[in-house]
């Protein structure tokens, strides 16, 4: 402009050069209903304990990879349809029972009437104290990656990693309207605040939706 108008002689801009790279599309970290669903649907759940099955148990109830790993059949109490969270596996040390993240992640998980009646087919004849999956001291986290990597491409929805499966599942109870409390009691977060600086996202969209709720409300009293 100042050019335009004769204020200045030349044009202080013309040999800028500016430097940087485009940012990249940030990568999907979770999966919506819809794809969960295709995911689920597609796994090989035999009568033979697989990792199927340990993306099938972390789906359902966001827990994080080394405490799905240190589930024993003891664990499960399916009469009232629940799974107790009070233990981790080693996994990055040689492998054994390790204690929780924290002690608000010693917990007792909900688990829906299917789970109940596949895992109670799964693990009946396995020793009720020792893990279902950790069966080999060296458990590597890629390996479920890749599993699953595998799926997600197979099936053309976005490639996530274990710990995907666990922002999946805290995402769509979100959504669901299941409350933040609610889901961090069930993730086993320290407090809130944890998860919703984690799916703040989430709840942002959801806050947006409540406001047109709020709105239409509103208008329905006049």
């Amino acid at each position: 402009m100042l050019l335009n108008e004769g204020l200045i002689p030349r044009d202080p801009t013309r040999k800028v050069i500016i430097k940087g790279c485009t940012p990249a599309d940030k990568k999907k970290k979770y999966l919506n209903q819809f794809e969960l669903h295709t995911l689920l649907k597609s796994l090989t759940l035999g009568s033979e304990v697989n990792w199927d099955w340990f993306i099938l148990l972390v789906a359902k109830t966001g827990m994080r990879f080394s405490e799905a790993l240190a589930i024993t059949p003891a664990d499960f109490d399916f009469a009232h349809q629940t799974v107790s969270v009070n233990k981790t596996w080693n996994y990055k040390e040689g492998g054994g029972f390790a204690p929780t993240k924290n002690r608000s992640s010693v917990r007792k998980i909900q688990i829906d009437w299917q789970v109940v009646m596949q895992f109670a087919s799964l693990v009946k004849d396995l020793p009720s104290d020792k893990p279902i999956f950790a069966t080999d001291k060296k458990v590597y986290n890629s390996t479920v990656n890749d599993i699953l990597e595998r799926y997600c491409k197979k099936l053309e929805i976005p490639v996530i990693s274990v710990h995907g499966l666990r922002h999946t599942h805290a995402s769509i109870l979100l959504y669901a309207g299941v409350s933040v409390g609610s889901v961090a009691r069930r993730l086993g977060h320290a407090s809130m605040t944890t998860t919703q600086k984690t799916y703040l996202h989430v709840i942002q969209e959801l806050e947006n939706q409540d406001v047109d709720l709020v709105m239409r409300s509103l208008a329905n009293l006049t």
